[in-house]
């Protein structure tokens, strides 16, 4: 897959050793590998339902910004209708995030299983394969949009200092019930103090998260 790169200014990465990192993509490797396998049973049910239920494909690339403004292809399952980013404008005024971001709780492009897809987080299971390939890792911030972050500050912008993840504190803190300053706090506060232990802690306590459906939608 062809990557692009988008220059962005940088504050100086958080020294680690380099032991840390081996250890990191080790997690990425074994523990994504694993849980790629584990849902891939899950993921063949569900997009053979969106197929179902909205025709055209099932799965989606969109645009993100990874580490140190690196663009590339993340994979999701869809959840909304085809076209759905066309009508943007017409669903603009329903809006509920602050901040640079665009978030509705109960979004009218869904298709039928849309809602369901997203609270149970079964969308974002194919990022599994984002994770084997190196695009992002295991923990770390959500990977944003280009559109996102070009309103970034240079406090919003250090949250791009570590790879970006699947899951991660803001994950386990509420997700989208937490403001944006509130959100890019927690990215940050990971940026600072990540170690390989304490990304095995966030993904223990991600289970439980999901399973209560923690601020998905």
């Amino acid at each position: 897959m062809e990557l692009a790169t988008r220059p962005i200014a940088q504050p100086a990465p958080r020294s680690v050793p380099a032991s840390w990192w081996v250890a990191k993509r080790a997690i990425d490797v074994v523990c994504g590998g694993a849980l790629a396998l584990i849902a891939a049973p899950v993921v063949a049910l569900a997009a053979l339902g969106i197929a179902i239920v909205s025709p055209g494909n099932p799965f989606y690339t969109q645009e993100r910004v990874g580490r140190n403004g690196r663009l590339f292809r993340m994979v999701k399952l869809r959840t909304m209708v085809v076209g759905a980013h066309a009508m943007r404008a017409e669903v603009a005024h329903l809006n509920e995030a602050d901040g640079p971001v665009f978030k509705i709780r109960n979004d009218p492009r869904l298709h039928r299983l849309g809602a369901f897809l997203r609270r149970s987080s079964i969308d974002e299971l194919p990022n599994f394969i984002n994770v084997l390939s190196g695009d992002i890792a295991l923990v770390g911030p959500r990977p944003a949009l280009p559109s996102e972050v070009e309103h970034y500050d240079a406090n919003a912008l250090r949250r791009l200092s570590v790879p970006q993840g699947v899951t991660g504190l803001w994950q386990i803190n509420g997700r989208s019930t937490t403001s944006f300053d509130e959100w890019m706090a927690l990215d940050n506060r990971y940026a600072s103090t990540w170690s390989p232990l304490g990304d095995l802690a966030i993904v223990l306590r991600t289970i439980p998260a999901v399973l209560r459906r923690d601020g998905a939608h």
